[in-house]
């Protein structure tokens, strides 16, 4: 009997739980020809979130939790999944319950087909705001003509994985994670299925946008070095244009005797230079922070704890 698991990030999920397993309990004892693991991953919650968990453990031996030892974040919390994971192949969810339960045996499906990642495109955003989709689109759109991978627009983490897959990303051990990107660096063979967000069932996200864009950050500098290209192209196209300016302006005084430009055009591209250094600068500076991070050799997540019933149920 194969054996699928359920990777589930939880970060302060109280309100949404009860109802989540719920709905996983239906799942699994209508597809009881496999073999369940639900596994989550409490990512430093502070609320009752590991309390609930804890109860289904000791109601229900199918369920597992690791309990990092503090906040890590969904993508070292996904990491730590896969770590944990028994299974012969592995679907990731959500926690909230915006990731359509209802899909899964569709992908279960696909993947006694033979392929080996299928993952769920979002036909909408759920509750997303107008703006938070406009920004997707575009940054999604950015990071298809800056990368060397095909990193899909509308596809989250929601997705199953065989086991070959996770073992292949269990390798991948660096402290600056994008997953989404991993997901298609790594390969294999892939399958999609269409499917509607739901809203948020309780709760608030966990991500604002502030953190969805240290999250576009990672992805952009991650599977991407154009940001120091355009860096470098940039500065050297500003410095043939200044180079330029610098013979016509000494020429228009040795032959006219004008005087060089003034006070507030000679402000103007001094600002413009400073600034044009500056964003290098920073650019740089993101890869190199990142280098740093890297070199450091931390573990991406500290796991507190394992949680499994010993005992039959």
């Amino acid at each position: 009997m194969k054996t699928v698991s359920l990777i589930i990030p939880a970060y302060n999920e109280q309100e949404t739980l009860h109802t989540l397993y719920t709905h996983l309990c239906k799942l699994m004892d209508t597809h009881n020809h496999y073999q369940w693991e639900v596994l989550f991953i409490n990512d430093g919650s502070q609320d009752s979130t590991e309390a609930i968990i804890d109860d289904f453990i000791k109601r229900d031996n199918r369920v597992a939790t690791v309990v990092l030892s503090r906040n890590f974040g969904k993508e070292a919390a996904m990491l730590a999944g896969f770590d944990y994971a028994t299974g012969d192949c592995a679907i990731i969810l959500d926690a909230d319950l915006q990731h359509p339960i209802s899909v899964i045996p569709l992908m279960l499906q696909y993947w006694e087909e033979g392929y080996d990642d299928v993952f769920a495109r979002r036909n909408n955003r759920g509750d997303s705001s107008k703006l938070r989709k406009i920004l997707s689109r575009t940054y999604y759109s950015l990071l298809q003509h800056t990368s060397d991978i095909d990193v899909l627009p509308d596809v989250g983490d929601f997705r199953l994985l065989d086991r070959k897959c996770i073992d292949t990303l269990k390798t991948l051990r660096e402290q600056c994670r994008y997953t989404k990107g991993m997901y298609a660096w790594i390969g294999f063979k892939k399958k999609e299925i269409v499917c509607d967000q739901h809203e948020r069932m309780a709760g608030t996200s966990k991500w604002n946008f502030f953190s969805l864009f240290n999250l576009a950050i990672e992805g952009v500098t991650s599977f991407s070095v154009t940001p120091l290209r355009i860096s470098s192209i940039l500065g050297f196209i500003i410095s043939i244009v200044a180079f330029i300016y610098m013979i016509v302006i000494i020429a228009k005084t040795l032959i006219w005797g004008e005087s060089v430009a003034g006070y507030p055009s000679l402000m103007c591209i001094i600002l413009f230079l400073g600034g044009i250094q500056l964003l290098s600068l920073g650019i740089i500076g993101e890869y190199l922070g990142r280098v740093f991070n890297e070199t450091k050799n931390r573990p991406t997540y500290i796991a507190r704890e394992y949680k499994k019933q010993t005992e039959g149920k």
